[in-house]
């Protein structure tokens, strides 16, 4: 095996190979992927070197521009975005490729969506998922204006705020629950900025929800036993999997709460366990003690270690080894469900799950709130619909019957 200390690469990167050649094995890397991956940067600084470059042209369309050179110049491996993955958000870890928020252009809708994803971050406290939504959807909203005549929203007034949305009901049902909000958020942005003059937000109409309406979807005890029976506790992505059912079906916490969970948020002497939720928030719970005890197992005998993961608790056993995103954690339990022999459910059907065991084993609406973290006490009442037997102290004696 050729030792990775004499892979050489020269040109602009060079300085930063051998902190590159560090990160991968702390990432968990083979010494022959990782051999790959230094050759690639070394390919990669030798071209910015012929093209007159620097690393701050990788954004965007100089990422192209070099794989197409690589696979011109006959490469047939390493040669996709998803390979050069790795020496990428090295580079953009570093500051050397400019980062997703900077990068988004010079034009004046760029640079105001690049000002609204740093507010959402920053004055919102929302995750970079919930962001790249958000302005995914703030482009098409500002495409759209653009597409009217109207390039500068300055000009907005409150009329034009409602007639947009009414046309954009009429062509497009499926997304005004998620264009609705969006424009919301986007005019509350442009009034706390100074862009406009006027509080739209209230301009634009309310739309027709019906809250309630459905019964949360829990699992019954059995299924729950068969579906943490489903991870095998014997290898390391089943004591990873055994971990994160048990925290989701005990706890009640959403997929994005557990794939953020880091390893100093748990507090084994006080047998606490702090969430850090929606807005930014954080929020400590109790730390019941065969929660505790699948954790344990999984950081003693699972976990790559501090320094692979970066401080956090579930993260992928497969090199590198980084924090698992919100996504792969509700797959985790897809996963588990199709092994138990179910039909396809994921993570948030635990946060029902644990919310109706609560219930059943006589907590009240109001302790469930708590646990889930709920802000409003009408977010926590549709768990009264699944209390039958206080229901049925309530009901009405239906008209003609004796009892």
């Amino acid at each position: 095996m050729r030792d990775l200390s004499r892979v050489r690469v020269m040109g602009p990167l060079a300085p930063l190979a051998e902190g590159f050649r560090q990160e991968l094995a702390e990432q968990g890397y083979s010494p022959h992927t990782a051999l790959r991956h230094l050759q690639l940067m070394g390919h990669l600084s030798r071209w910015l070197a012929d093209s007159g470059l620097d690393g701050s042209q990788l954004a965007g369309r100089g990422v192209q521009e070099y794989l197409e050179a690589r696979r011109v110049a006959g490469y047939h491996s390493f040669s996709t975005v998803r390979a050069a993955a790795p020496v990428l958000g090295y580079l953009r870890g570093q500051g050397v490729v400019p980062a997703a928020e900077d990068a988004v252009g010079t034009g004046a809708t760029q640079a105001l969506l690049s000002r609204y994803a740093h507010y959402l971050r920053v004055e919102r406290g929302l995750v970079d998922v919930t962001i790249e939504r958000q302005v995914f959807l703030a482009r098409r909203i500002l495409s759209a204006w653009e597409q009217t005549g109207r390039v500068d929203p300055r000009d907005l007034t409150a009329a034009e705020v409602t007639v947009f949305v009414l046309d954009h009901c009429r062509d497009a049902r499926g997304s005004v629950s998620e264009v609705v909000p969006a424009l919301r958020s986007l005019l509350r942005f442009l009034h706390v900025t100074g862009v406009i003059d006027q509080p739209l937000a209230s301009a634009v109409p309310s739309m027709a929800s019906w809250k309630l309406t459905g019964l949360p979807k829990a699992l019954p005890g059995e299924q729950v036993t068969a579906l943490l029976a489903s991870c095998d506790r014997d290898s390391v992505v089943g004591r990873r999997d055994l971990a994160i059912v048990t925290v989701l079906a005990r706890l009640g916490l959403r997929a994005g709460e557990v794939a953020a969970l880091q390893l100093g948020d748990i507090d084994w002497r006080l047998g606490e366990i702090t969430v850090r939720g929606k807005g930014n928030r954080s929020e400590r719970l109790p730390l019941p003690p065969d929660v505790g005890e699948v954790l344990v197992e999984y950081l003693t005998a699972g976990h790559p270690g501090t320094a692979a993961a970066g401080g956090t608790v579930f993260v992928r056993v497969r090199a590198p080894h980084g924090p698992l995103t919100r996504g792969a954690v509700t797959q985790v339990v897809a996963r588990a469900a199709q092994r138990a022999g179910f039909a396809p459910f994921y993570a948030h059907r635990l946060r029902h799950t644990a919310a109706t065991g609560m219930l059943r084993a006589g907590g009240s609406l109001v302790e469930i709130g708590q646990v889930l973290r709920h802000h409003r006490p009408s977010t926590t009442a549709i768990y009264a619909k699944v209390d039958v037997e206080t229901l049925r102290t309530v009901a009405r004696r239906w008209p003609g019957t004796l009892s």
